[in-house]
């Protein structure tokens, strides 16, 4: 019995019933330098050939801009697994990726300093 929304490869009891690197063929390495902010999004182009069912999860998501850590989130898939993914995507023209725009220094003490705190007032 598979959980609402699943699909055929989650299963409520058994859990995943695919191992996620048979999603990528056993691949490890994107093709395109993904890391976990760059943003995505469909080109409107229709990929040629044979796209396994989390590929086309995949492109659906990405009808609007989306980052590929949210990507791995909504596909619940290893960000490795969803880069190479989506990095097939890039190859067939399907999607477009940008790097990801720093409006500040990423790693200014203050930030990191209030990114801190912010965390040790969850725990």
């Amino acid at each position: 019995m598979t959980a609402a929304g699943d699909g055929p490869w989650l299963d409520e009891a058994a859990g995943r019933l695919v191992r996620p690197f048979t999603v990528s063929n056993g691949r490890t390495r994107p093709t395109v330098a993904l890391d976990l902010m760059s943003q995505v999004m469909a080109t409107g182009a229709t990929p040629l050939g044979y796209l396994g069912p989390e590929h086309e999860l995949a492109l659906d998501l990405c009808r609007a801009p989306v980052s590929v850590a949210e990507a791995a989130a909504h596909l619940k898939l290893p960000a490795a697994v969803t880069k190479v993914l989506l990095s097939d995507l890039v190859d067939c023209g399907a999607l477009t990726t940008k790097p990801p725009e720093f409006h500040h220094n990423p790693t200014d003490r203050a930030l990191l300093e209030a990114v801190l705190d912010g965390l040790r007032r969850q725990l």
